[in-house]
């Protein structure tokens, strides 16, 4: 599924009605579950088609109104998922940036975003059924109805 600005959709990522669109910076939501390894894939190929740079993010989560920082599980977690996001890419001939901030992971995806001029966002769908997604809240879903970027959510 692909949104781009805060809604609108287009059949495929590349395809605009003025032709092909140019993809400069990629930013990719990876925790190493399996969505995250199918946006990660997805990525690949847009990166290779694209030539774009390609920036990987693993929010360390927090828990709102504590202090201080009290992860979910720590930062130890998501440097081992960026260093399997680092393999990953090298073996497809990708070099790519690497960040790990703290905080609400929507959040923190969707200001990154916005902060440092990602064109696209490519994120994994947990396929979350309605009465999950109210009572956890969807990251995808979030980050495809608030971030100014294009915004691919793999399934």
């Amino acid at each position: 599924m692909l949104y781009s600005g805060a809604r609108a959709r287009a059949e495929s990522p590349l395809a605009t009605p003025e032709g092909v669109m140019t993809m400069k910076r990629i930013l990719v939501a990876y925790d190493g579950s399996e969505p995250a390894h199918r946006a990660l894939d997805t990525t690949i190929e847009l990166a290779k088609l694209s030539g774009a740079l390609v920036t990987v993010v693993s929010v360390v989560p927090v828990h709102p109104g504590r202090v201080p920082i009290d992860p979910w599980d720590d930062a130890a977690v998501h440097t081992r998922e960026l260093l399997d996001a680092k393999q990953i890419l090298s073996e497809h001939g990708i070099d790519a940036e690497f960040v790990r901030p703290s905080g609400d992971p929507a959040r923190e995806i969707e200001e990154l975003a916005e902060t440092a001029g990602f064109d696209t966002i490519v994120i994994g769908s947990r396929g979350l059924g309605a009465v999950s997604r109210f009572l956890q809240g969807s990251v995808s879903e979030h980050v495809a109805t608030h971030a100014a970027a294009t915004v691919v959510i793999t399934h």
